[in-house]
């Protein structure tokens, strides 16, 4: 029977590729035995043939076996490359498991992206150790861990947020598409601290700008020199010809010090080409491996579609212009070995003629680059959220709504939380300046409550699935304010750090864009009076900007603003029991202010003997 669930989808794919990784290395071991014989059967029976005088079959054994031995290794590389390809379908697989069961230490942290200054990131753990990104990220290229990180960190357009959501939709169920792309990045995952330098080197001024002389002379001294060393070599029948030996020798050697003069005069120029494409090989056949593998698959989504006719420049696909660049830089290479690079420089211009080929690839192509990178990237941030998609069948596609600051959720979760019986709650606002105030007691699920409506309306307004069974939002800025913390270094305490951070939230909804806010015991490091003052007129003023949100605290008094602001507050609260020493937690919200409060009984279980307060 099929599998049908993710898990075991999953478990069956990771288990087939490791027979298949299994076949090809058994295949890969054979030829290389083959290799090896093919090298000594040659070697030995052309030294036979001339121990024997028969140098002109030697000469044909070596040639030929040579040849075979090419075949052979070129045959064996291609298996190599399949028992690697598969090894890597084999651990994307294991690895999308080990997400399913909540285990994210095996991947990338997107620690590069944290800003503690940003509106929500560190408040809802979007990137760090347990975070959305490493939940989402299936991104092996830079670049494309750059576009998912750009994704989450600011909310896209409605036309984009819908035009995500079918594209997703689309690459969801083309589970070998989305993994073999993220596979072909895996071979060459080693890439260069910042491959953007590289391309912005690319569009600096033409090298041979006003140096017509120079692109003649790279074409026509290479063909003197060579044609000289031939005749030197090869004009011996006569006197005459020994005299043409002799010139054709010397000419050679002049032509040969001419290159040399060039190649000092320019030497600067010519290993600034070498030292910006350093290392971009690699970089390179990625890039031109994930192009190809995007153009053959049919779109049918409108972004998709729109992606693959970018992909076209100057009537050549993308993927062939950056092949192409590859094989240039290969080249350019070729400089790292120093005796070859001294012959080939020597004879052939070889440095002078390789930056004449990149100087008019830049011409055809550089002016694209950016263009081309950036569906790069957007096909693996693309194939990330798919891939989000598909592991969580059960999750919502979000709905827009058109209702000023409506958000209404059926069975919302926080996708974080990976129980098994993860408990989830139905919730519903709407309506400019509106606050919902949630009051409850100690560990009853007001903060994750918080975060799980505030994380999931940030991937809903970057084009994924959330953690509901059904969710429908308007679009708007978010903004949290929840782990507030003392600065030593800056001498700030925990209260100041909680004002600075309110003093953004006044700077952000200043400007008129809408703005989602979700503030969290808001106002804790003040006394009780000067706390409810402050979160109370905080409110207010909030009310007559373009802003509506959720705001939690331990301040019951401030849920009676409810009476006297019927119209713009409403309450709502967690609560718990408490039998015995046990203090139960139901984790569901509920209308209306907090009736339970378990603050002494848990000091009590801490070791506090509250019967001495006197209360």
């Amino acid at each position: 029977m099929m599998a049908t669930d993710p898990a075991s989808i999953f478990a069956d794919r990771s288990q087939a590729f490791a027979r298949e990784e299994q076949s090809f290395a058994q295949k890969v071991s054979r030829i290389g035995w083959l290799r090896l014989f093919i090298f000594v059967g040659a070697v030995a029976g052309a030294v036979y043939l001339f121990y024997t005088g028969l140098n002109l079959a030697g000469a044909i054994v070596l040639l030929l076996g040579y040849g075979l031995f090419l075949y052979v290794l070129r045959i064996h590389t291609k298996l190599q490359y399949r028992q690697k390809h598969n090894g890597f379908l084999k651990k994307i697989n294991t690895e999308e498991l080990e997400r399913l069961k909540g285990k994210l230490v095996l991947f990338s942290e997107g620690q590069q992206y944290k800003n503690e200054r940003h509106g929500y990131t560190s408040d809802l753990d979007i990137f760090g150790a347990n975070s959305v990104f490493q939940l989402l990220n299936r991104a092996v290229t830079g670049i494309g861990q750059d576009k998912l990180a750009g994704w989450l960190q600011q909310q896209a357009p409605v036309p984009e947020i819908l035009a995500r959501q079918v594209a997703a939709a689309e690459l969801s169920p083309d589970i070998n598409w989305r993994q073999h792309l993220q596979a072909k990045a895996l071979h060459y995952k080693k890439t260069v601290e910042s491959p953007f330098l590289f391309f912005d080197w690319l569009e600096a001024p033409d090298f041979y700008k006003d140096k017509n002389w120079l692109k003649t002379t790279i074409f026509l001294l290479p063909v003197l020199t060579v044609s000289c060393l031939l005749f030197s070599s090869y004009f011996t029948l006569d006197s005459y010809g020994d005299i043409t030996k002799r010139y054709a020798f010397y000419a050679a050697g002049i032509c040969m010090l001419l290159q040399y003069l060039l190649a000092a005069k320019y030497h600067k120029q010519r290993d600034a080409y070498y030292e910006k494409s350093s290392g971009m090989y690699d970089v390179l056949r990625s890039y031109h491996d994930l192009l190809q593998h995007i153009e053959q698959r049919p779109a049918q989504s409108p972004k998709l579609k729109e992606q693959q006719t970018r992909l076209t420049v100057a009537g050549t696909k993308a993927s062939e212009h950056i092949h192409r660049l590859a094989k240039i830089i290969e080249y350019l290479s070729a400089r790292m070995n120093v005796y070859i690079s001294f012959i080939i420089n020597a004879v052939l211009m070889w440095d002078f003629y390789w930056m004449y080929r990149l100087e008019n690839w830049k011409k055809d192509v550089a002016n694209n680059m950016a263009e081309i990178l950036e569906i790069i990237a957007e096909a693996e941030a693309l194939a990330s959220l798919s891939a989000f998609q598909y592991a969580y069948p059960e999750y919502a596609v979000p709905q827009i709504s058109n209702n000023p600051f409506e958000i209404e959720v059926k069975d919302l979760g926080h996708p974080l939380l990976f129980s098994s019986v993860r408990i989830t709650n139905d919730f519903a606002m709407a309506g400019t300046g509106r606050t919902c105030i949630i009051t409850g007691s100690n560990m009853s699920g007001k903060s994750t409550f918080l975060r799980s409506v505030a994380l999931n309306l940030v991937l809903a307004q970057c084009g994924a699935v959330v953690c509901a069974k059904q969710f429908r939002f308007f679009p708007g800025r978010v903004f949290t304010a929840m782990r507030t913390e003392d600065n030593l270094a800056e001498s700030t305490s925990s209260f100041y750090a909680e004002l600075k951070r309110l003093r953004l939230l006044l700077d952000e909804t200043a400007t008129g864009e809408p703005v989602f806010y979700f503030l969290d015991e808001i106002l804790k490091g003040t006394n009780s009076r000067d706390r409810h003052a402050g979160a109370k007129a905080l409110i207010i003023q909030l009310h007559s900007r373009n802003t509506a949100g959720l705001v939690s605290t331990h301040d019951l008094e401030l849920g009676a603003m409810e009476q006297e602001h019927p119209d713009y507050i409403a309450n709502y609260s967690f609560n718990s029991t408490i039998e015995g020493d046990k203090i139960l937690f139901d984790y569901k919200l509920e209308p209306g202010i907090c009736r339970s409060f378990n603050a002494s009984k848990l000091m009590q279980l801490m070791g506090i003997d509250m019967e001495n307060s006197g209360e």
